[in-house]
């Protein structure tokens, strides 16, 4: 099974066009002689972006890294995005206030574009509370690219599920901007798979998101792996 070929997305632009983008002035976009429908037959399946949303607790990491496994052990070329490790390099410049959180999604979208671009399923697991920010980076790529997985376990669940203590202290004021106590989170109003973290055990999270994929043709139905 081979996937069908794919546009290069919504925001490159005709060789050698001037551009301006943000601060960058007198830019152009440089296509490469390797594309990614290239990169996508010869691995036999599509890049996608798999944007994990959630509460801090409701088992982002956990499922994406599970998917992840799940991914390579079928030999797709996959990639975790996690946001604890983002802060650690990309985004350590960046606290949790409105605008850093906006800033924070804003440069997971890009870097996710580049992954996708790659040939690469990037799967990444951010909280990322605010509606707006994940259309944006939705905006970014070509329809069917962005796959939103709302990780659905309510506060209850991912409070007793805290073992770093981070709910305990925000209650106490200890951690400013907390997303579901001082801060808000914004569910997906309609996001391509929601997956029940709350109550669902890991392996049966894990075989709904790898049915999405298969019925929607990023990765090979098991039967053709």
């Amino acid at each position: 099974m081979r996937p069908a070929a794919m546009t290069a997305g919504p925001s490159s632009s005709p060789y050698g066009v001037m551009n301006d983008r943000g601060a960058a002035t007198n830019i152009v976009w440089h296509h490469s002689t390797v594309n990614r429908a290239a990169r996508a037959h010869q691995r036999g399946h599509r890049s996608a972006i798999l944007w994990f949303t959630g509460l801090s607790g409701s088992g982002k990491s956990t499922l994406a890294n599970a998917v992840n496994s799940a991914l390579f052990e079928q030999g797709m070329a996959c990639y975790v995005l996690d946001g604890d490790n983002i802060r650690h390099g990309l985004c350590s410049d960046l606290g949790f206030s409105d605008a850093d959180r906006v800033e924070n999604i804003r440069r997971i979208g890009e870097v996710s574009k580049l992954f996708l671009d790659a040939g690469v399923v990037v799967l990444t697991a951010f909280v990322s509370p605010f509606r707006a920010d994940r259309e944006r980076a939705r905006a970014l790529v070509d329809a069917g690219d962005f796959i939103e997985i709302h990780c659905a376990a309510g506060l209850e669940v991912c409070e007793q599920r805290d073992t770093k203590g981070l709910y305990a202290r925000a209650r106490a004021g200890e951690i400013k901007d907390f997303t579901g106590i001082s801060s808000p989170y914004e569910e997906p109003e309609a996001p391509e798979l929601r997956v029940d973290t709350g109550a669902t055990d890991l392996e049966a999270c894990v075989a709904q998101v790898l049915s999405y994929l298969e019925r929607q043709g990023v990765i090979p139905a098991a039967a053709d792996a």
